[in-house]
């Protein structure tokens, strides 16, 4: 027998509102709601938010997260970070004519198993050379390097919010003036599993 169809308007009445949350880095802080009517349809989704949407700072509108729902507690969709990446226009808005914009990218694996792709990018004073330009992006991976070997996620994302461009700047200013290093993007590859190698992030399927 064929199942009855439900209007779309009378959905409605058997749909249950999700409040998503951020990942505990973020504080667990009310970052959204969504409707389903069935909590498994809610994972796998992905939100995205501003670091002032988080912190309630201006200064951060132009930090963007991705967050993706893993698991649903009760009415709440619990989120793993997905994603971090700045604003196009304010990397646009950093660069200068008659300077340099260095950038680099590596993937990483973190003290706690997760695997990462990171975006360096420094911006010079005045234009300098390619050698300068492959010396700043040798201490670029050298300190990503060092600093993903002892962090976790959660304390790499932190520190990729000042600490990390803080220590690529004091060690590339001694091969060329910068104005402003950034880390521009982070993108979560893999996570670890109890036992084997790590895993791929992928969306959840439909259960069967």
């Amino acid at each position: 027998m064929s199942r009855a169809r439900i209007p779309g308007r009378e959905k409605w009445k058997y749909k249950k509102w999700y409040v998503i949350t951020a990942p505990p880095v973020f504080g667990e802080v009310e970052i959204g709601s969504i409707p389903a009517d069935e909590s498994w349809k809610v994972i796998g989704r992905t939100v995205e938010v501003t670091m002032y949407e988080l912190t309630g700072d201006i200064s951060q509108l132009h930090i963007r997260f991705k967050f993706q729902i893993v698991r649903v507690e009760g009415d709440r969709a619990i989120t793993r970070f997905k994603m971090m990446e700045l604003a196009r226009d304010y990397l646009r808005s950093l660069t200068r004519r008659k300077s340099s914009k260095i950038a680099g990218i590596i993937n990483l694996t973190t003290k706690d198993g997760y695997g990462i792709r990171v975006t360096a990018a420094a911006f010079t004073t005045y234009r300098c050379k390619a050698s300068q330009k492959e010396s700043i992006r040798k201490i670029m991976f050298d300190v990503l390097q060092k600093a993903a070997s002892e962090k976790t996620l959660d304390e790499f994302i932190k520190a990729s919010l000042g600490e990390i461009q803080t220590e690529i700047f004091k060690e590339a200013k001694k091969i060329y003036p910068l104005r402003k290093v950034e880390i521009a993007k982070i993108k979560l590859l893999t996570i670890p599993t109890p036992s084997g190698p790590a895993k791929a992030v992928v969306t959840p399927q439909r259960p069967v």
